[in-house]
């Protein structure tokens, strides 16, 4: 008994932490676009995709993290049905959107760096004409597949044993009917092939245009004192380390918990599956704070310093 209670609270420990490190991490990044934005008063079309991510990001941690945390640290039973039918769906749907969104950033920024000789160049000029159509067809995709959820959510004491088809431990999901179960599966399947078939896709492009690239300017950096790699190279590097993760963390969480759906009783490897889905929200603000924004928190860190080092001086006059 001491030692379920003692994994869970580590597991709460991991949770909470994750949450903190994922909505602080997102938030900032998010108010960074946003103030590009209102001051440039125009962005990039990938910044938008940006903040889409973060935004999905943002509520995936917030819609399963917070019950993982309250779960982990001993309260039980604290949604019912509805809530969790809201909780469940929005959860799933945000994950969803995070997949889709990951996979159409690798697209986008493989047209960017598309040089102008290409046959997809042409995407280049309509790249921020097709964002918001993007969108806006996947929140619907999402929103339809996870229909299903709404139907078979459940608080975990309104159901038996018996009845359980998946255990969040927070909510329980009741799904008899084996059909529409089966087809709930293949549109999953469907989906998420098609997303990383995409996000491969891309990312080996982006491997080639970069390998060719350094080849063509290897001369310059020769010649060159300081070679520095170019924004789009910046950029790219980025977002092939966040598929990189993203694919990595997905896929894991998704073995681990088929196989935990089939073996029961495993509180080791369930906690793991926990964790692993809320690792891709949590590191996505570090990747991108490290690779693409790093230098505007340096810049905003200096900033603060000499208008205080000034104040402090002025003072002393």
């Amino acid at each position: 008994m001491n030692v379920i209670a003692s994994s869970d609270t580590i597991l709460g420990l991991f949770v909470l932490s994750q949450i903190g490190i994922g909505f602080i991490g997102n938030t900032l990044l998010l108010v960074l676009l946003i103030n590009t934005f209102l001051v440039q008063l125009h962005t990039k079309p990938i910044n938008l995709v940006f903040i889409h991510l973060i935004l999905a990001n943002v509520m995936t941690i917030l819609f399963s993290g917070i019950p993982e945390a309250m779960n982990a640290f001993g309260v039980r039973n604290f949604l019912d049905d509805i809530v969790c039918k809201v909780v469940m769906y929005l959860y799933r749907v945000t994950r969803g959107l995070s997949l889709c969104t990951t996979s159409f950033l690798s697209i986008v920024q493989a047209i960017s760096i598309t040089p102008s000789n290409s046959r997809w160049a042409w995407l280049k000029q309509k790249l921020s004409t097709y964002i918001f159509p993007a969108f806006f067809s996947f929140w619907i995709t999402n929103m339809l597949i996870y229909i299903r959820v709404i139907i078979s959510a459940l608080a975990p004491y309104n159901t038996t044993e018996l009845d359980k088809f998946y255990s969040l431990t927070y909510c329980i999901g009741k799904d008899p009917d084996y059909i529409q179960s089966g087809v709930f599966r293949w549109c999953m399947f469907l989906r998420d092939f098609l997303c990383v078939f995409l996000m491969v896709w891309a990312s080996v492009y982006m491997v080639t245009f970069l390998f060719k690239h350094s080849k063509t300017v290897q001369h310059l950096h020769k010649t060159s004192l300081c070679p520095r790699p170019s924004p789009e190279t910046k950029a790219t590097h980025t977002i092939l380390a966040l598929v990189s993760c993203f694919v990595f963390f997905h896929w894991s969480n998704c073995f681990l918990t088929i196989y935990v759906s089939y073996k029961r009783n495993v509180k080791g490897l369930e906690n793991i599956t926990v964790i692993l889905s809320h690792a891709y929200p949590a590191i996505c603000p570090l990747v991108l704070i490290k690779n693409q924004y790093k230098r505007f928190f340096l810049n905003c860190a200096f900033a603060k310093m000499r208008k205080s080092s000034q104040h402090t001086i002025s003072l002393n006059t």
